[in-house]
């Protein structure tokens, strides 16, 4: 009970700062947002463990990293805070919508698939003006232990606005190993979830930052999508003895694996001829396939 009343009262101190912040563009709203998200994990009981966090870069990326729980978006934003992606249905709830909606977050319709291109745009747009863009690129939230595949279509955004993608590995674990009680997956609501995070004793959470994946490697989204998925998964299950069972089988090295033959680099998107018959509004132009698709969060088998 004190570590709701603990999070109640930091999610309140965000609402009331967040106009002023806004208003105020001296202000450091990066290391503001990082403070917050620190003390509002503290509240709940979480200790944030960074691993690997890289200096100050320039530009923008497009941050991609395991989904397990509703907490993967403080420890973020509690490591290295950036523009989050999150489905629609996340703006509607109570005290943490309004403040997702006005820290910049873009919000997805998982429910309509003619809206995903619309939401890739969006993020190059960002990505383009030097911002930092974190999505989950699995689509749904997993148990930690078993995880989904990186669906291609939002690495589109990185592909046309010509920026790195930076992987994430997120760990929740206790003083006995690996833990999956943060995870949020099948019938759980916000309230269970919650309770049964604040009832957790020595709940710590880790960030790891995986080194970035250069576009002049990769051909298209497919490939950089399965390259970041694989990097990730090496570092997913580092604590459990099973792993095995839990990860896809590993096909043929990927070009990320390999020195990088500079004769073999395909053209970015700047570089790339342009069809005279089409439209300019059809250069280039995302359709989503069946494997492109963002499904709601996994059932209850997972």
């Amino acid at each position: 009970m004190l570590r709701l009343a603990g999070c109640v009262t930091v999610l309140l101190a965000g609402v009331v700062a967040t106009p002023a912040v806004r208003a105020l563009r001296w202000l450091p709203t990066e290391r503001l947002v990082r403070c917050w998200a620190r003390l509002l994990l503290a509240a709940l009981g979480v200790r944030v463990r960074p691993i690997g966090v890289p200096g100050k870069q320039v530009g923008g990326s497009l941050v991609v990293a395991n989904h397990i729980s509703w907490l993967d978006i403080l420890l973020v934003a509690a490591a290295r805070p950036g523009r989050m992606l999150a489905k629609t249905e996340v703006g509607h709830w109570p005290v943490l919508g309004p403040l997702t909606s006005w820290g910049g977050t873009i919000f997805i319709d998982r429910e309509r698939l003619r809206a995903l291109p619309g939401t890739v745009d969006e993020i190059a747009t960002a990505l383009r003006r030097g911002e930092r863009v974190v999505v989950f690129p699995e689509g749904s939230t997993w148990c930690g232990r078993v995880g989904g595949r990186f669906r291609p279509a939002l690495f589109e955004a990185a592909v046309r606005a010509d920026v790195p993608v930076q992987p994430l590995v997120l760990r929740y674990r206790t003083a006995a190993g690996p833990s999956t009680a943060p995870a949020f997956v099948g019938e759980d609501g916000l309230l269970s979830s919650l309770w049964r995070v604040v009832s957790v004793r020595g709940l710590a959470a880790e960030v790891e930052f995986l080194p970035q994946l250069p576009l002049a490697l990769f051909p298209g989204r497919r490939q950089l999508a399965a390259a970041a998925q694989r990097v990730v998964d090496q570092r997913r299950h580092l604590d459990v003895p099973d792993c095995a069972t839990c990860t896809a089988p590993t096909t043929a090295a990927h070009p990320s694996e390999r020195p990088a033959d500079p004769s073999e680099r395909p053209p970015r998107p700047s570089e790339r001829p342009a069809d005279p018959s089409a439209h300019p509004s059809e250069q280039p132009v995302l359709v989503p396939d069946r494997e492109d698709v963002l499904r709601p969060r996994a059932g209850a088998a997972h």
